[in-house]
């Protein structure tokens, strides 16, 4: 994995990537985007976002606070995208919690074909299994727990499977990427899981490769989070900090901290 080169691309060629994310995050996702190098827009609205495809490099759906017009402009969004030939990006955010989550989830993929999906274990889970296991939208399996579902998730719909939790993994079908980077402390400020598919975007916008652009997403994550804790007091300084790393972050902190195994 050559993540300090991906990150040097984002930067130099600062990939638009178009975000129809939830309202809880808009804000946190851009940020944490331009920290990175990266160009976000967030536009959600049905009579535009064909034409803010056509200008974006990679579209990040997540279905956080889901309506039945939002629904609309995801699918519409996601065939423009896959038309145009850009990644995609799904977020299942709480899929498993409600009837509306999972099925549309379970539309987004027959219909869009996302390049990558990236959830919690209980997301991912429920996408496969007829299951309740979240708890609102946090996780109440492990990644481990979640190996399997993502495994049959990915080969069904040919895409990379990126599950975040103390261990992430990253899966294809056939090969299992492990990241052990991260603190304790982030699953205590809201939205980091949503920010990291964002990231997932902007590395999926330079590198051809969806298995790799969605590990280097969550090593990097990781270590954002990582230098964030030896700078923070809270939650409340977590998150500042989080954004700073991913600005501050240089080749020497990637080198020395990136902790991958690669089955």
């Amino acid at each position: 994995m050559q993540t300090w080169i991906d990150i040097q691309r984002i930067r130099a060629k600062g990939p638009l990537v178009h975000n129809i994310t939830n309202y809880v995050v808009m804000n946190n996702s851009a940020n944490a985007l331009l920290a990175l190098g990266a160009s976000p827009i967030m536009a959600h609205a049905i009579d535009e976002v064909d034409e803010v495809v056509a200008i974006s490099d990679a579209l990040v759906i997540n279905i956080g606070t889901l309506s039945r017009a939002w629904i609309e402009s995801m699918i519409l969004a996601g065939q423009a995208a896959r038309r145009k030939g850009i990644p995609v990006v799904l977020d299942p955010v709480g899929c498993g919690a409600t009837s509306l989550r999972t099925a549309t989830v379970r539309r987004l993929l027959d219909e869009v074909r996302p390049s990558i999906v990236r959830g919690n274990a209980s997301e991912i889970r429920s996408i496969v299994i007829d299951e309740r296991g979240a708890k609102g939208v946090d996780s109440a399996h492990g990644t481990d727990e979640a190996l399997e579902a993502a495994e049959a998730l990915a080969r069904r719909h040919g895409c990379v499977v990126s599950v975040s939790g103390e261990t992430d993994l990253v899966v294809d079908g056939k090969s299992v990427i492990r990241v052990r980077n991260g603190h304790p402390m982030m699953p205590r400020v809201t939205g980091l899981g949503c920010t990291a598919s964002a990231l997932t975007g902007a590395f999926a916008a330079v590198n051809p490769s969806a298995l790799e652009a969605a590990a280097n997403a969550m090593v990097v994550s990781g270590i954002a989070g990582e230098m964030a804790s030896e700078r923070s007091s809270g939650p409340g300084s977590f998150q500042v900090s989080f954004i700073d790393a991913l600005y501050l972050m240089n080749e020497d902190e990637v080198g020395k901290r990136m902790r991958v195994e690669m089955d």
